[in-house]
């Protein structure tokens, strides 16, 4: 078996790390949920969903190369973290007035925007067109020159 190099170990690294953040948020969110959210009608379901949602976005991440499971973490970063934040706010999110205190609180936002950086890069990064070949562009135009 043979290292990947290049930009292909680069989206390896990126899709570990992101699907560590992944996982991390989930597993705070069980964690919430055993501790007091179950409590709580609409924010109870919510978290019981960001946990095993982030698992399963986690899983995906490693196994299928495609940007549908990196945007996937992206959506689950940003409602997360939204969610959480609106929390914060003195209106709160659904009977839930949460302050920015706690380890939980810090692990889940920190794994949680890390979330979206790391999804955002890999995107960018998987998307880039490979050194050498012809892109869409390139193909075009030698078409119509050799018209």
């Amino acid at each position: 078996m043979e290292w990947h190099r290049g930009r292909q170990a680069t989206s390896d690294v990126l899709r570990a790390l992101l699907s560590a953040c992944l996982m991390m948020s989930a597993v705070v969110h069980l964690f919430l949920w055993t501790d007091w959210a179950q409590s709580f009608d609409v924010v109870g379901p919510a978290f019981l969903l960001n946990g095993f949602g982030g698992i399963v976005l986690g899983v995906l991440v490693l196994v299928w190369r495609h940007w549908l499971p990196l945007l996937g973490a992206i959506g689950f970063g940003v409602a997360t973290l939204t969610a959480f934040i609106i929390s914060t706010t003195p209106g709160g999110f659904f009977q839930v007035h949460e302050k920015w205190t706690g380890y939980p609180v810090w692990l889940a936002a920190i794994s949680e925007i890390g979330a979206i950086a790391l999804g955002v890069v890999a995107i960018v990064v998987e998307r880039q067109p490979v050194a050498g070949l012809p892109t869409s562009d390139t193909t075009a135009e030698r078409s119509v020159v050799a018209e």
